[in-house]
């Protein structure tokens, strides 16, 4: 009985409860993992060796579902996460777990946190953020107490119970999200399953960690990530990126100072463009007239420009507004990943109407990069304004959807600033842009978040290049 006993505890999932030894061989067939994974190359590549090395680590055992979320369906909206939760997860499954292509996981670590909780019942788990400030990201929620409402840090991953996919799943059917717009996707999903105190609260899990997995802190986590920027060869030249930055006359003494003051200087080609010329900057006149509100008609005159004779032949097209905050260094590292003859759209990603066959789009304020590829497509199919105040980045997403191009994530760039976001949150990245001068210093705010160049040995580059 000693023996057996000290089998049982010493197998790879058990836990010792009051009086009851809960252990056995894991049945890995009782946990599905969805990869939140996207359509564009790279990111493809990432959530397969993500999938792979779940694999290796249940060699041995039963082998789990591993799921990557772009392939699960051509529905643009399961990104969105509620509208993939009706698609069969298998009979013998207990629940789903979230992970990033980032996200690190010790599986016998996980399905030992896991085998704490009881299954049958419904149950919200992760790595808790909060605001400590209401913002406009959250659309005000709880301004009186923001701090009062978790929501998971998708890169420790998150997990649900299948009891609770079950009701969220009929739900969904029945009362889609209330809101059009998907723009804090951790936030807004967490909302839903809370559904005003009726549904579960996420629930703390102190092994799901965002620390880096060669950290001390991480000996007791389930997951980790790392804080370093991808690594996928040389950074990108500064001769091969483009920037065009939105501006306006009432603007040109109060903001384009700042970018002159900070990330100006690390651009090769760059160029303003308002309503007005002034040789002393200098700007660029298009012709088009300046909008209160959305400013299609400009965006739409930069890429023609882009393409033309008028600027130098380049790979990338950065477009930002003039109050925008960003690293080009940063920026030069992650476009090494991504190729430049393909389609790209990158940035941060909003979604409009997902939930009823909507389209996703690349919003203004963070950066929006173009491939040529990709502004080629665009201007080719017809594409343009329906207005010149219409929302730039939104018609842009409503063409990229119409040609079936994805539109591509990147949670570096930030289309609010610092403090509108969880700082658990910003603390495991190194992040490539930030917007909005309001209520900020915006140099203090460039100098503290985006200043230093984080380039690479030419070891690690090399390392990297042998490992892809």
């Amino acid at each position: 009985p000693i023996k057996l006993l000290m089998s049982w505890l010493l197998s790879p999932v058990c836990e010792l409860s009051h009086i009851f030894v809960l252990c056995g061989p894991p049945d890995l067939r009782e946990i599905v993992f969805v990869i939140q994974s996207q359509s564009n190359t790279f990111h493809v590549r990432q959530a397969e060796r993500r999938r792979e090395d779940l694999l290796k680590q249940a060699r041995g055992f039963t082998e789990p579902v591993v799921l990557l979320l772009h392939s699960l369906s051509e529905n643009e909206g399961d990104w969105s996460i509620l509208p993939l939760l009706s698609h069969s997860f298998g009979k013998n499954s207990s629940w789903i777990v979230f992970l990033e292509e980032e996200t690190n996981v010790k599986l016998i670590a996980l399905i030992k946190v896991l085998a704490k909780v009881d299954k049958n019942k419904e149950w919200f788990l992760g790595k808790p953020l909060f605001d400590e400030e209401s913002t406009i990201i959250h659309h005000y929620a709880f301004a009186e107490n923001p701090s009062i409402f978790k929501y998971p840090d998708f890169a420790a991953s998150w997990a649900l119970s299948i009891p609770l996919v079950v009701r969220l799943a009929k739900k969904v059917k029945e009362e889609p999200l209330k809101s059009d717009f998907t723009i804090d996707l951790k936030h807004e999903v967490a909302l839903y399953i809370w559904d005003n105190g009726k549904g579960p609260h996420l629930t703390a899990v102190p092994e799901l960690c965002t620390v880096p997995e060669d950290s001390p802190q991480a000996s007791h986590c389930a997951t980790t990530v790392s804080k370093k920027p991808p690594l996928c060869g040389d950074p990108v030249n500064k001769e091969d990126i483009f920037v065009a930055v939105k501006t306006c006359k009432k603007f040109h003494s109060e903001r384009v100072p700042v970018i002159k003051k900070t990330w100006e200087k690390d651009a090769l080609f760059l160029e303003y463009y308002s309503d007005h010329a002034d040789p002393s900057i200098p700007t660029i006149n298009l012709g088009v007239p300046n909008t209160e509100r959305g400013h299609c008609g400009k965006t739409f005159a930069i890429l023609q420009r882009f393409l033309s004779s008028a600027v130098p032949d380049t790979k990338w097209l950065l477009i930002v507004d003039d109050d925008t905050l960003i690293s080009i260094p940063r920026l030069q590292v992650l476009l090494s990943c991504y190729d430049s003859s393909e389609p790209v759209s990158l940035g941060e990603r909003y979604g409009y109407g997902l939930s009823q066959g909507g389209y996703s789009y690349i919003t203004g304020g963070g950066g929006m990069v173009f491939s040529r590829k990709a502004v080629v497509r665009l201007l080719k199919s017809g594409c343009k304004c329906y207005s010149n105040d219409a929302p730039d980045d939104m018609v842009l997403g409503m063409c990229l959807n119409a040609l079936g191009l994805p539109v591509t994530h990147s949670p570096l760039f930030h289309q609010a600033r610092p403090e509108d976001y969880a700082r658990d949150f910003l603390a495991h990245q190194v992040p490539i842009s930030f917007h909005k001068h309001w209520n900020i210093d915006p140099i203090a705010v460039f100098n503290k978040w985006l200043k230093d160049d984080f380039t690479a040995s030419q070891d690690e580059l090399k390392s990297a290049k042998t490992e892809l």
